[in-house]
């Protein structure tokens, strides 16, 4: 008899369900800790490359690895236990071939237990797409600005502010959506055109700089949590943990500078107390050797 679980886990029909119901609650995250808190309250949590950026210093999402995804997926996917967790595959793993994005893709789930992966690319995209999903591996699309291709894009811009590029940013997204995909995201994008892509694709989107038009949201953690130094226009910061950091650091500093810390409350004694830890201080071999015997009365 087998056992199933008390919670379980969302799954990649569960949040395309969700269109047209209700908004879309996602954030990413890279270790445990942030991710059970964040399980609470979001749908789906994406291990993002962007991890490369926040957790790594890298200027781009381009150099991370397998590996580093890896790492953090099994993170992700240990402190959550409801949410669908969503593993990015990072810059060059995808693209040669079907064939190959399969084998990187299925090593990724096997390693991590997410239950879907994220790629980068529309229309170019949309044969891998439909291979993966026959396979049996769930795909979140990604469409508007794809940080993996910044070094083509020539930086972070903004995508559709001018209706020339409407249509073959919309042949994107309806092309990874028939190749089954189970939602998009829709990436520092005009919000007419978000809007308009939104309306007219049966799958879900999500909004990263797209505006509220989307069926729903994510930001990188540290960035609404006000944690990263310089952030996008469209992010708004939900928290103030710099300065919070910064301040407990600061008093750490202060205390162990004045020996105010640790107190005694943070230490440990002996659990059969002796001279050292009596409270009283033995005195020194110098004070014995020049103390003076007592006089003996007669």
């Amino acid at each position: 008899m087998s056992l199933h679980p008390v919670t379980r886990r969302l799954m990649a029909p569960d949040i395309s369900a969700l269109k047209g119901e209700r908004p879309i609650v996602a954030l990413t995250s890279y270790h445990a800790h942030t991710a059970a808190i964040a399980d609470k309250y979001c749908d789906f949590l994406l291990v993002g490359d962007s991890l490369g950026m926040v957790m790594h210093g890298f200027e781009t999402t381009v150099p991370v690895t397998m590996d580093m995804m890896i790492v953090h997926g099994r993170a992700v996917a240990r402190g959550a236990k409801r949410a669908l967790v969503v593993v990015d595959m990072p810059f060059g793993t995808y693209e040669e071939s079907p064939s190959v994005a399969f084998r990187n893709c299925a090593h990724v789930m096997k390693q991590t237990d997410c239950g879907a992966v994220k790629l980068e690319g529309g229309r170019r995209m949309a044969e891998t797409i439909r291979y993966l999903v026959d396979r049996g591996i769930p795909v979140m699309a990604h469409v508007g600005l794809t940080p993996q291709s910044i070094n083509v894009l020539g930086g972070f811009k903004t995508q559709g502010r001018n209706r020339a590029e409407w249509a073959a940013i919309e042949d994107d997204a309806r092309a990874v959506a028939e190749a089954g995909a189970f939602a998009v995201v829709l990436e520092a994008m005009a919000a007419p055109l978000a809007a308009r892509i939104t309306q007219t694709i049966p799958i879900p989107t999500i909004g990263i700089g797209a505006s509220s038009a989307c069926d729903g949201q994510i930001l990188v953690m540290e960035d609404m949590l006000g944690l990263s130094p310089k952030v996008p226009k469209f992010v708004k910061k939900f928290g103030a943990v710099a300065t919070a950091i910064e301040d407990a650091i600061k008093s750490y500093a202060e205390d162990v500078s004045s020996r105010q810390f640790p107190e005694e409350q943070h230490a440990y004694g002996m659990k059969e107390p002796d001279d050292a830890t009596s409270g009283v201080a033995p005195a020194s071999r110098e004070t014995q050797a020049t103390k003076k015997p007592k006089k003996l009365s007669t």
